[in-house]
């Protein structure tokens, strides 16, 4: 019998914390059995069942809730000793887990790793996308080192430093090109297509708009993708706002006009964000710095198609 292994607390915690087989070994990146034969092999190690499994979801047992407390500590101390030892190198290297929101992650995130990488080839980057929320709870306890999302978080635990500002624009079918571009009010009563709960984008388009964040589903119409929501718009099915660096991506095939809303244009900045306490800040500082000259470049030019269709 193989001896317990940080594998066995990482594939553990994992599972413990998504509660579902399937998406914590894709959290893992393994297959669905190998996760499920690592936690039964930790079982037969313990002489003692963790997990309960049921159809659609696995609840833990007694002693599966207090091992995944200690194994989650046990993690966080071993990464905090990892981020000593790349914290002693003058240079960014090794591992370095990065979260980025979906709105920023299509369109940003391959032009980040490529500069990266380029100026520390011995950086291993490990990006994951989710949103918010989910970022910053894995920041805080330890499970990422950076995150790149829209600012400002307002934690006192976490460092912020602004990357770039970009305006919303607003996307409209074809048919609606050279028609007056309706202001904050009017879009409030339009057919607007948002994202699902949980992206900051929409809670920033929801604030453009003043409308509460509370007003009943029915009225508001939901797609899980920017891409969704575009490919909605071109099929006549409403309006959107989208980031200005998602432009080039997601209108490049949709028959839709883009507009720049009247003044003052609705904004974000996006930034990058990690833990006071992380020993790698000083190589943080350096990798923003690096950041903060190549995202801009980045950005999709401010010119035509603004104001008219956008030809594919």
């Amino acid at each position: 019998m193989n001896a317990l292994s940080m594998k066995h607390l990482r594939y553990f915690e994992a599972l413990s914390r998504i509660g579902h087989f399937g998406r914590a070994a894709e959290a893992c990146a393994i297959s669905q059995p190998a996760l499920s034969m690592q936690i039964r092999e930790l079982e037969a190690l313990i002489g003692a069942p963790l997990v309960e499994r049921a159809a659609r979801r696995v609840r833990l047992t007694a002693l599966g809730e207090e091992f995944a407390t200690r194994a989650r500590d046990i993690l966080r101390r071993v990464d905090q000793l990892g981020d000593l030892v790349r914290a002693a190198g003058d240079e960014p290297g090794g591992i370095l887990r990065i979260g980025v929101i979906p709105t920023v992650a299509p369109y940003l995130l391959p032009g980040l790793i490529q500069h990266l990488t380029r100026r520390w080839p011995a950086l291993d980057l490990r990006p994951r996308e989710a949103v918010t929320r989910t970022l910053l709870t894995d920041l805080t306890e330890g499970r990422l080192d950076l995150a790149i999302l829209a600012l400002p978080v307002s934690e006192p635990t976490l460092e912020e430093v602004p990357l770039i500002e970009e305006e919303f624009l607003l996307v409209r079918p074809r048919s609606d090109a050279g028609r007056p571009v309706p202001d904050a009010a009017r879009l409030a009563e339009m057919k607007l297509l948002l994202l699902e709960e949980g992206h900051c984008f929409r809670d920033q388009a929801l604030s453009f708009c003043k409308i509460p964040a509370s007003r009943a589903p029915r009225d508001l119409m939901e797609g899980s993708s920017l891409s969704t929501l575009v490919q909605m718009v071109g099929a006549g099915i409403g309006v959107t706002l989208i980031p200005e660096m998602a432009l080039p991506i997601e209108t490049k095939s949709a028959q839709v006009a883009v507009d720049r809303l009247a003044a003052p244009h609705p904004k974000r900045v996006i930034g990058m964000v990690w833990r006071r306490s992380n020993p790698l800040g000083p190589q943080l500082i350096r990798i923003a710095a690096l950041l903060n000259q190549c995202l801009p470049v980045m950005l999709p030019a401010q010119s035509p198609p603004y104001g008219g269709p956008h030809q594919p």
